[in-house]
């Protein structure tokens, strides 16, 4: 495994703390994105336009495969009194991030699914293919369990998940991998131009 902290083109990379993100070289971060501190980006995953990842205060991961998708952020709190363990971001493999979401604190299981513009504060988990539904808001502490689907601001359980909608969100995972590396390229080839 590769993993880099070097500049990339039309990416803003911070260093703070003494922390410096960490990025799969397999890994997409599309140009207007700002990275800030400690944070790893795990192979093939991809970071899509104007995102911003700010872990300042404490941990970002995010695993293999996963896209956060343009104009999300991504934040986390720290240890304090009564609150030792804190709240670091905790993304999985194969998750799908919608455009605009905010994910703040909270931990994203192995294929779940965010959709666009949805809040998961701190403290909150989506599960294993589950989904968070657009625009929805899961408030802190609560816990989605696998292969859910969750709506409404406060977000509430509506129904399970069928297989179909599953082989959905993966069919969208693969979608981002590949697209990934066809604007990797295109990037790379108007930077040369």
């Amino acid at each position: 495994m590769s993993i880099q902290s070097a500049a990339r083109p039309g990416v803003t990379i911070i260093p703070i703390h003494g922390n410096s993100p960490k990025i799969h070289d397999s890994a997409f971060v599309a140009p207007g994105c700002v990275l800030i501190g400690d944070i790893e980006i795990g192979a093939d995953s991809s970071i899509w336009y104007n995102c911003v990842l700010r872990a300042d205060v404490f941990t970002i991961r995010i695993g293999e495969r996963t896209n956060i998708q343009d104009g999300t952020i991504v934040h986390c709190d720290p240890p304090r009194p009564g609150d030792p363990d804190g709240n670091p971001a905790v993304i999985g493999d194969d998750v799908l991030v919608g455009h605009m979401a905010m994910i703040h604190g909270c931990t994203i299981e192995d294929r779940g699914f965010v959709g666009l513009g949805a809040i998961a504060m701190n403290k909150s988990r989506v599960g294993s293919d589950a989904m968070l539904a657009a625009g929805a808001m899961l408030t802190e502490g609560k816990v989605m369990e696998p292969r859910q689907l969750w709506a409404g601001r406060p977000a509430k359980f509506l129904r399970d998940l069928p297989a179909p909608a599953i082989a959905g969100m993966q069919a969208g995972v693969t979608h981002y991998t590949q697209n990934a590396k066809l604007h990797a390229a295109a990037i790379a080839e108007a930077d040369t131009s």
